[in-house]
């Protein structure tokens, strides 16, 4: 996540989007649920009538492990890749790590190859995109982009001996949710939708995988539903009885939606992320403002609950592995009711 500038210290996340916003601003939109979250699993309208929903509850699976989430996380933000700095030779180990996970599940990559270079970048960088196609004859023509980046800063001034932001929380975190997530749906091939599973490089350097990305699918002409980008998922939040909040969640129905198909309060509205426009600061901002769709981001991290933001102490012992397994497995069922709705359901409020 990229430093804000403009806020203090205690404001720090994601990356600076400055690229213009579609009509419907969201930050101009009013929330439409308080701090406490959403109640029954939908979220109430502005006149207090909860909407009725029809869609069924997608039983939760108990797929990923602390185990399997801590491999994962516990590679990306070792010592040995040196802070994940795009263009470096640390990301380079990140991006062949990620597309042997790709390769041994079956995933193809979208592109000729799986790592795609970017084109806005001074230094040789690119993203890792691959694609499970659908298996609706009709639906498997629209896509899901599920995201997150994989760099980080790289090698910082030292703090006791130690200068290497490792990037366990920011991004490994939200990298380790997509894989995990990919894994799933290549060993079911039950999505009705075409997935892209795609994991962003330079993202701290102004969001510039992302752009560079969005940028080609558009130009592919690609029939884009929706971006669900995962960002520093690492540790829990406290005192919130919801599980994740997502950014944007005043513009779009996505977080009804989201609680509908997994049954709970699992997402929820944080006035400070609205109140700091974390909308605009991470890679979902780029796919809105290229394609027109809604395009947020899930999060855990919410100022309070994590001191080591682009720090040398951002390291994989510090993550909550039971948390972020619970991440991907409370997941599942929200993206499989996306991919699979017989129509477009998230819309701009």
């Amino acid at each position: 996540m990229k430093s804000i500038a403009c806020f203090s210290l205690v404001l720090l996340l994601v990356a600076c989007g400055a690229v213009k916003m579609k009509e419907t601003d969201p930050e101009n939109i009013k929330p439409i649920a308080t701090e406490g979250g959403l109640f029954g699993g939908s979220q109430t309208t502005t006149d207090g009538v909860a909407p009725v929903s029809s869609r069924t509850v997608i039983p939760f699976t108990d797929f990923s492990s602390s185990k399997d989430v801590g491999a994962i996380i516990t590679f990306l933000a070792s010592d040995e890749l040196k802070g994940r700095e795009a263009g470096s030779e640390g990301i380079e180990k990140a991006a062949n790590y990620i597309e042997k996970i790709f390769e041994d599940n079956g995933i193809k990559p979208f592109f000729n190859s799986y790592k795609d270079t970017i084109s806005n970048f001074s230094k040789p960088a690119y993203n890792v995109v691959g694609v499970l196609e659908g298996n609706d004859p009709n639906l498997k023509n629209e896509v899901v982009v599920i995201g997150a980046h994989y760099d980080h800063i790289g090698l910082i001034s030292p703090k006791n001996g130690d200068e290497i932001a490792n990037g366990a929380n920011d991004n490994a975190s939200g990298t380790t949710t997509v894989l995990e997530l990919a894994r799933y749906f290549a060993s079911n091939k039950l999505n009705k939708r075409t997935v892209i599973f795609a994991l962003f490089t330079a993202e701290e350097k102004g969001l510039l995988g992302s752009k560079d990305l969005a940028k080609r699918l558009k130009e592919k002409n690609i029939d884009l539903y929706t971006m669900l980008n995962f960002e520093m998922v690492g540790v829990a939040l406290q005192d919130k009885d919801y599980f994740m909040y997502v950014t944007g969640y005043e513009s779009t129905n996505l977080a009804e939606i989201a609680n509908d198909y997994s049954g709970e309060n699992l997402i929820g509205f944080l006035p400070s992320a609205q109140k700091m426009n974390l909308f605009k600061r991470s890679d979902n901002y780029a796919f809105h403002t290229e394609f027109n769709v809604p395009s947020q981001t899930f999060c855990t991290f919410d100022f309070t609950n994590f001191d080591h933001y682009h720090g040398v102490d951002d390291e994989a012992e510090l993550m909550d592995f039971d948390h972020m397994a619970l991440v991907v497995n409370k997941s599942i069922p929200m993206v499989t009711g996306i991919i699979n709705a017989p129509t477009k359901e998230i819309k701009y409020n």
